[in-house]
């Protein structure tokens, strides 16, 4: 965990914020797999790690914004706990490592939330994800789980988002840290990536990075041929001539902070005539991207931006027709583009998402699109210095999706279908880095993970 005073002055600024009454913070417990003793991994809640720092399941905390102070709660470890598990500080030494004022036990932590109420003041929560808090949230507050998401505190969720979106310069350390990981996952797989390699075998080398590292995964490893899918989490082919790799993974450093990082990668180590062109297309867009953000754009701006550019290149490539903004604001480009540029990044890799994608994304600024594609873009607020996120255009060929269109005559005058038909096998790729925004502009985070088809090559070829 970071130093006691980082997370005592994280909480006094939430202190700060104008809120009354309680909030509680649940962090996380155990999850079985299959019986209660054969649990997942466990993985701490990010913003009870913001606040309270401890990585250990079993904890609360709360912040009393009449009294000023805050406290951690939980149970010291019995001697079957240290047996099996080895020993842990108390409580009381738990709530010093992070300087709370007070602690207490569970018990003590429900007589805290009734007094709070039996005193009519305001018990703030946030939205839970797990159905296991709920029902702890629900024996702590009397508010059923079914009944939970009428009663999430609108004020402290903004108030949280408001604080955790702008990174302090401990953070960003931290989310280098993780690109580091990034960097060596990538460099093995880009050393593997020959002709009849199994997808399995390159997804366990990177995966294999990560544990070697001391880090974990900071989500489930996408590594496919069929890059159109894409959130597919199989990795059942065989390499073959003439496929491009797409892998979309990350890591997260000892703080949790995540990376995530998407490359395409020609197998055999060279990019044939036609994967060069759309590469490029999509090379020269993301590189583009990275550069426009900076403090006061938009990120939907950003994204119809990239979304021209991509047009454009797919236009002169003979693929869409037409005039490319006008193809854009009609939504054409989606066909290619499903999804939106980028989203928030930090502690999550969707950054706060449990909390609320539009209130991350959207906040009271702007009000999310219906249109196709663009109802799909999760960030679109006003760019601030110390804001990460990450900046992902793509290019797919979706057979099913492109036989919708076309049976349905979508779009007609920006796209000839005849020309993507030819297409129907390339798969999809995505390129994606995470970027800081700085005071006067910004900077991709992370050793330069090779990206530009010179690079790739370059390195495939050692």
């Amino acid at each position: 965990m970071f130093a006691p005073e980082i997370h005592a002055a994280r909480r006094r600024a939430l202190l700060e914020s104008g809120l009354s009454g309680i909030a509680v913070f649940p962090g996380n417990v155990e999850a079985p797999m299959n019986y209660l003793d054969n649990c997942y991994p466990f993985r701490q809640d990010s913003t009870f790690l913001y606040y309270f720092g401890h990585d250990l399941p079993g904890l609360w905390g709360t912040v009393d914004f009449d009294a000023g102070e805050c406290a951690l709660w939980g149970e010291d470890a019995t001697m079957d706990d240290i047996i099996w598990s080895g020993p842990v500080p108390s409580v009381a030494e738990r709530a010093a490592r992070v300087g709370a004022e007070r602690h207490g036990s569970l018990a003590g932590l429900a007589d805290f939330v009734r007094e709070a109420q039996r005193q009519g003041r305001a018990v703030h929560f946030l939205p839970q994800y797990r159905a296991e808090n709920r029902e702890r949230l629900e024996a702590l507050t009397g508010i059923p789980a079914a009944r939970q998401a009428e009663g999430v505190s609108r004020e402290l969720s903004v108030a949280v988002v408001d604080q955790r979106s702008v990174k302090a310069p401990e953070e960003v350390v931290e989310l280098e840290k993780a690109q580091v990981v990034s960097y060596d996952m990538y460099a093995a797989a880009m050393r593997m990536a020959r002709l009849g390699v199994p997808e399995r075998e390159i997804a366990g080398a990177m995966i294999g990075v990560v544990a070697r590292s001391g880090a974990i995964p900071s989500f489930p490893l996408i590594l496919s041929v069929h890059g159109e899918t894409l959130h597919i989490r199989s990795h059942a082919n065989i390499l073959e001539a003439g496929n491009l790799l797409l892998i979309d993974s990350g890591a997260e450093s000892p703080e949790h902070y995540a990376s995530d990082i998407t490359r395409v990668i020609p197998v055999g180590g060279r990019f044939d005539a036609r994967q060069k062109s759309l590469y490029s297309i999509l090379h020269d867009a993301q590189v583009a991207a990275c550069a426009a953000c900076r403090p006061g754009v938009t990120y939907r701006e950003l994204h119809l931006a990239t979304a021209r550019r991509i047009a454009e290149g797919l236009t002169a490539l003979g693929i869409m027709k037409g005039n490319p903004a006008e193809a854009v604001e009609a939504g054409a480009h989606a066909l290619f583009m499903p999804h939106g540029l980028g989203h928030m990044m930090g502690l999550d890799v969707h950054d706060m998402e449990n909390i609320g994608e539009n209130l991350v994304g959207y906040g009271d600024e702007l009000t999310r699109s219906s249109q196709f594609g663009l109802s799909a873009l999760r960030l679109a607020r006003t760019l601030r210095p110390g804001f990460v996120m990450t900046v992902e255009p793509g290019i797919y060929f979706i057979p099913a999706l492109v036989a919708k269109w076309r049976a349905e005559g979508r779009n007609e005058a920006f796209i000839d279908y005849a020309e993507v038909e030819k297409y129907l096998d390339y798969g999809g790729m995505r390129l994606e880095d995470d970027v800081l925004v700085t005071d006067d502009g910004a900077r991709v985070l992370g050793p330069g993970i090779p990206k530009s088809i010179a690079d790739i090559e370059a390195f495939m070829a050692d």
